[in-house]
């Protein structure tokens, strides 16, 4: 199997603008980035996505995604971070190889080049078809 671009970062195959490192997580900033301060959050273990994510590596994940957040926040004195991860081509995933996005958010979109709009329609469904949503959801969880 062929490596994916961010495997051949965290092998130095690629340079990176590397912010944090440690056993298991290696974090960069986006070189296209969305804002200034756009930051990666990648595990170094392969994981395509979300999917085939070991309960391991997504904790060893969970444990340092905060401290990298602030530090973001920290260094660009933004007025909010987005954090997001796309699974799967539809979804928005461009990378096979799990990562999370840490967006600085800004109030001076144009010195900050603030170009990300997240907006969704909320929708209403009745009691009825949340509960089959609920049931359907935890069913799936105990396969």
């Amino acid at each position: 199997m062929e490596k994916t671009i961010f495997e051949k970062i965290i092998d130095g195959e690629i340079p990176s603008y590397k912010v944090y490192e440690d056993e298991h997580v290696y974090s960069f900033l986006d070189v296209f980035p969305i804002t200034k301060g756009h930051t990666l959050v990648i595990p170094k273990k392969h994981s395509r996505n979300i999917f085939d994510c070991d309960p391991e590596v997504a904790a060893n994940i969970g444990k340092v995604l905060p401290k990298i957040a602030n530090a973001v926040k920290a260094a660009y004195n933004c007025n909010g971070v987005n954090i997001f991860q796309n699974n799967e081509e539809y979804a928005g995933q461009s990378v096979f190889h799990l990562h999370f996005h840490i967006v600085p958010r800004y109030k001076d979109k144009d010195a900050n080049f603030d170009n990300l709009e997240v907006k969704w329609p909320p929708q209403q469904l009745e009691a009825n078809e949340l509960q089959e949503i609920q049931q359907s959801i935890i069913e799936n969880l105990e396969n």
